[in-house]
This record gives structure tokens, C-alpha cells and sequence, in this order.
């Protein structure tokens, strides 16, 4: 048996570097027949139970494994986070219901004019426009790449928000009062590109939902969205009945991203 060593006295947990290795052995499929029990790990990488306890726990809250009290961890099936189908939604609200965190890595945040965007809203080609960019995980993993753009004239005060872990349009409806009543979202599945794919953690082949949203308060468009979505850890859901037939469903007390 091969003895796996982490590095000692470099001043990174060895819990977190076990986590990391596991993962790492994870996405390269070693473990798709089975997963090594505690004493395992502890024998192959000459480790404490409790640092390996660590290990897994973090694992357990990403959704990566099932680790039951007297039973030896499996491999999840990846986690799915659904959605909805006919409702301004929250993706935000949607993961976090998942069962699992959530946070964004804020790409940029600023202010510049687009005049193909500013064209769908409505508005002057030159007319400034707020624009945030995020990536969003779903545990330790990438979930979404969003990006979202508001006219500045009512949206500027939005550059002092912490996205890192909060939903758009809470700050959106907090600063500025207002709150999306409408919209309308084009949805397809298209292969990501290869920035797309490498930001997102795509597994090789996997196929991503790229979603176009526009979006609508007080009579007039306020929000485009273009949000690419992994298809390996994202559905969309919708109702059917013999009395009322297909229907999209919407969200009760939809909250809104």
C-alpha cells in the first residue's frame, strides 16, 4: 500500500489539504466503486481520526459524500438544485433550500455604457449602466456564471452592496425601493465555452442551461440577465394535471436574485 503524505509544518491545516486530495481523487473517478472508510485514511495518509473527521465533514457539507453514524462513506450523487419553471426566482434561495451554502465571487462592479444591452432596456445606446458580474457556488463548487446589468440612473447605489452572499434584488428592492413584477427568460442548453467551462468546473462533455433574462418594475424593463448554469447540477420543473393540464409552475412568496 502506497503511504500519501501531506505537507507538515507549512502552516495549512492538514484537515483542509486531506479535504483537497479527495477531492482532487473525487473528480478523477478513483472513487466511483468505493470510498475509503476513517481507518483508511487515517492508515494512508498517517493522520489523526479527528483530522480526518474534519476532512469529511467538509466533504458531507459540500454534498460531495453520505457519511451515516456506523456506516462507511459513499460518493453523493451530485446534489441537483431545482428550479421552478414561470416565476421570477431566486438562485440564491434556490441552493441554500438545496441544503447547501452559498456565496458569490464578484467578478466586477462598475459602471460602462453597452450599447447592444442598453438597446434591449429600452434606453440610449450611451446611457451608463451598472453592471455586476459573479461567479455563484453551490458548496465549494461553481453552480453559475451571472451576469446581470441595471440602468445606473436608478441603480447606482448598488456599488456599495457586499454580493459575496446576498440576493440582488433584496439590495436592489433595500436601496432603491423597487421590486421586479415581470419578465420574460429565453432558456437553452449549449455547450460553454472554454473560459465558461474552466470558471465553472464543467466536467469534460457536460453541457451548461445559458439563460436570457429580461426583466421588468414599474412598467418599464430595469434588468438583463445572462446567467450560464452547469447542466450536471441544475433542472428546471414544471406541473402538469389531467384537469388543468400543463402548466409552468411559479414559486409561492417567490423571494428574487
Amino acid at each position: 500500500m502506497t503511504e500519501r503524505r501531506l505537507q507538515r509544518g507549512g502552516g495549512r491545516p492538514l484537515w483542509k489539504q486531506l479535504q483537497e486530495e479527495l477531492v482532487r481523487r473525487l473528480r478523477a473517478g478513483e472513487f466511483d466503486d468505493v470510498f475509503p472508510g476513517e481507518l483508511a485514511l487515517v492508515e494512508d495518509y498517517q493522520v489523526s481520526r479527528h483530522t480526518v473527521r474534519q476532512a469529511l465533514s467538509q466533504l458531507r457539507a459540500d454534498g460531495l459524500i453520505v457519511a451515516e453514524r456506523g456506516r462507511q462513506p459513499r460518493v453523493a450523487t451530485a446534489p441537483e438544485i431545482r428550479q421552478p419553471m414561470g416565476a421570477l426566482y431566486s438562485l440564491f434561495s434556490s441552493v441554500e433550500a438545496s441544503g447547501l451554502t452559498q456565496h458569490s465571487v464578484v467578478r466586477a462592479l462598475d459602471i460602462r455604457a453597452d450599447g447592444v444591452i442598453a438597446s434591449r432596456l429600452d434606453l440610449e445606446a450611451s446611457i451608463p449602466l451598472v453592471y455586476l458580474e459573479r461567479v455563484r457556488f453551490a458548496g465549494d463548487e461553481p453552480l453559475a456564471l451571472d451576469r446581470v446589468w441595471l440602468p445606473a440612473a436608478v441603480a447606482e447605489s448598488l456599488l456599495d452592496a457586499d454580493f459575496s452572499h446576498t440576493s440582488l434584488y433584496a439590495e436592489l428592492a433595500a436601496r432603491t425601493g423597487l421590486r421586479l413584477d415581470h419578465g420574460r427568460e429565453d432558456i437553452r442548453a449549449v455547450n460553454p465555452t472554454p473560459a465558461e467551462r474552466a470558471l465553472l468546473h464543467c466536467p469534460a462533455g457536460a453541457a451548461v442551461f445559458s439563460i436570457n433574462r429580461l426583466a421588468h418594475a414599474q412598467g418599464r424593463p430595469l434588468e438583463w440577465r445572462h446567467t450560464v448554469v452547469r447542466g450536471d447540477r441544475f433542472a428546471l420543473a414544471a406541473e402538469f394535471s389531467a384537469h388543468q393540464g400543463y402548466r409552468l409552475t411559479s414559486a409561492t412568496g417567490s423571494n428574487l436574485a
